[in-house]
């Protein structure tokens, strides 16, 4: 079923969405996250370069399935073409891609990736442009993910760019490149939506269902984005402190149907486990290998989900 993410946005409702990670946002998780009121997913960054070139870096990179919507798509990309070639293979699958213009990552920086973007507003401007232009589906979104510049004025000039050339939503991580630790700037994320017309989300800090009431009614976004709160909290839209019983056995389930690799699947639990569990459990824990140990510790720590 194909989503017009346009006609989520309404007025005095806040969107909540499960924001681009790598390794850890695929399809396993995100059907685990939209089981607990989660609205819109994000993909982990693909390079679209790489996503071109190799028919196994599409097949390892982009996986979803017919409830894995509405889905945005999210790609590193330097180059208007290339970034408008993958948004047209993915498009039938997704409901919109997104530019990545935040990552801090050295590597990102050095491929010309990421939040070097942010410093060159015309060429964001012309990946936006063509991606509207060559995408054939009138409803498919196309958004950017930007982090912010020391000065504001340059980065409200970039998302005014970005919007003049067919941007649908702009998502704020409220923090330089060079910032990681940093409070967010609550400020400049609202000063940034009240310089567009089109919807802006706010990213950064978000970890409990409070964060998500408190960042909109600080800025005035239209959505919020969470990474690190949902990984320790995947239910965390749902208004849970902490993981509950019933979604550690959920994404158990959800892993196992869909062979989930070992790895990705131990380590999603002890994100989950990690504010739950004694420093002598978490050791334990995180020193099983196999599937079966760990559903057999799960069982003898927690038992079953009572009825």
């Amino acid at each position: 079923m194909e989503t017009n993410i346009m006609d989520m946005f309404e007025e005095g409702k806040v969107l909540k969405i499960c924001a681009p990670m790598v390794r850890y946002s695929k399809l396993p998780f995100r059907c685990l996250v939209r089981r607990y009121d989660c609205d819109i997913c994000f993909t982990p960054m693909i390079v679209a370069a790489d996503f071109m070139r190799s028919n196994k870096a599409r097949d390892s990179e982009f996986t979803t399935n017919d409830s894995d919507r509405p889905l945005i798509v999210q790609f590193a990309s330097s180059d208007a073409q290339t970034l408008a070639d993958a948004a047209c293979v993915v498009a039938p699958f997704s409901d919109g891609v997104d530019l990545n213009c935040g990552c801090p990552q050295r590597w990102a920086m050095a491929e010309g990736y990421g939040a070097c973007l942010i410093n060159k507003p015309d060429l964001v401007r012309d990946m936006v442009r063509l991606v509207r232009n060559q995408v054939a589906k009138p409803n498919y979104s196309t958004s950017i993910k930007i982090r912010i510049h020391k000065d504001l004025r340059r980065t409200v000039d970039l998302c005014q760019q970005a919007e003049a050339a067919g941007a649908s939503w702009i998502t704020v991580h409220g923090r330089t490149a060079d910032e990681r630790h940093q409070p967010v700037n609550y400020n400049a994320i609202q000063t940034i939506k009240d310089s567009v017309s089109v919807p802006v989300i706010a990213n950064g800090d978000v970890r409990n269902l409070r964060d998500v009431e408190a960042m909109h009614r600080l800025t005035g976004v239209d959505g919020v984005m969470a990474a690190r709160g949902l990984l320790a909290n995947p239910a965390m839209f749902s208004g849970y402190e902490g993981t509950p019983l019933q979604c550690v056995w959920d994404w158990v389930d959800i892993a196992t149907e869909q062979g989930t690799p070992f790895t990705c699947f131990h380590h999603h639990l002890m994100y989950m486990l990690e504010r739950v569990s004694s420093q002598p459990e978490r050791k334990v824990f995180n020193s099983l290998y196999g599937t079966a140990a760990v559903i057999d510790y799960l069982h003898e720590t927690y038992g079953p989900v009572q009825d």
